[in-house]
């Protein structure tokens, strides 16, 4: 199977070398397509019975490394069918090391496609089962088992990120953690070239909700110090007064907009008394936490 594996590798590699030499010529780059469709056809002759099926999550991988580079990942669908739903193989007989890969590949996939708690089950596989002296791949699983983590509520901690070189996080962290609309924006604007290149920013940045959420919930923490009685009535313009301080030019309309969105969304339990222009919060739980589940859409 070694053979085999060096085979599919050397075709991908060498296609790839190939066409940036077709590229630098002013030809049209064509080879890693041809490699695609010929590893596609190493796959279907492993995906028969017999022993030889066991390489065939290694072609899977090359052919998921090729479809990515072209930008074709639609093409991931009919290889995932034929591993996941055909009933063809038995996960568990593959090497490790291309589980891990797999469900790398996978676990991207599902981010694409907004499906975090797939995406949260293949990516935390990966990282799991990862050669723990793989320090760049475990930086690359992380590069997005972290934007899954915080759209499902779970904040990573600090060492994680200065640990495995992920700096580019911490900002976003701290926005979260403070409620702060402005840091948010500036994390990602700061960092918005290398989060497109990785397919992440969309992502990021609708966890504007949850800081919005936690920018009320600090509002509401102050006025329960100051006035318990009072705390679950929450004033629009207080919430405008807020977000000018952090520079976030408002009027009370969108923020009424957006304080709706929270209560739709479940990420905060309460209603609007419109003519006095409050939040009137729920007196139980006023800011469900999200525990591992994605927000409602």
């Amino acid at each position: 199977m070694e053979a085999l594996y060096a085979i599919a590798y050397e075709i991908r590699v060498l296609a790839e070398m190939a066409d940036r030499e077709l590229a630098s010529l002013g030809k049209t780059p064509e080879k890693l397509k041809a490699a695609g469709s010929f590893l596609m056809k190493m796959f279907g002759a492993l995906a028969g019975k017999g022993p030889k099926r066991i390489g065939a999550l290694n072609v899977t991988c090359q052919l998921f490394k090729v479809y990515f580079k072209l930008g074709t990942v639609n093409l991931c669908r009919s290889v995932i069918r034929s591993i996941e739903t055909a009933k063809i193989f038995d996960f568990e007989e593959f090497p490790v090391r291309d589980k891990v890969t797999y469900m790398y590949y996978t676990g991207r996939l599902e981010v694409y496609n907004e499906n975090f708690l797939a995406a949260d089950q293949k990516l935390e596989y990966a990282l799991v089962y990862c050669n723990p002296r793989s320090e760049g791949n475990i930086r690359m699983i992380l590069k997005y088992l972290i934007p899954v983590k915080l759209s499902l509520g779970i904040i990573p901690k600090s060492w994680l990120l200065e640990k495995h070189n992920l700096g580019e996080y911490h900002d976003i962290v701290l926005a979260l953690k403070r409620g702060d609309l402005r840091l948010l924006r500036r994390a990602l604007q700061e960092h918005e070239d290398q989060f497109l290149r990785s397919g992440v920013y969309l992502v990021l940045e609708k966890l504007e909700l949850q800081v919005y959420q936690r920018l009320v919930k600090k509002i509401y923490i102050i006025q329960k110090q100051k006035d318990p009685s009072k705390a679950h009535q929450v004033k629009l313009d207080v919430i405008v007064k807020a977000l000018r301080w952090l520079e976030m030019d408002m009027d009370v309309d969108e923020v009424e907009c957006i304080m709706a969105i929270l209560i739709y969304k479940n990420l905060m339990k309460g209603y609007f008394a419109h003519k006095s222009k409050v939040v009137v919060l729920s007196k139980q739980d006023p800011f469900p936490k999200l525990n591992g589940k994605p927000v409602n859409s």
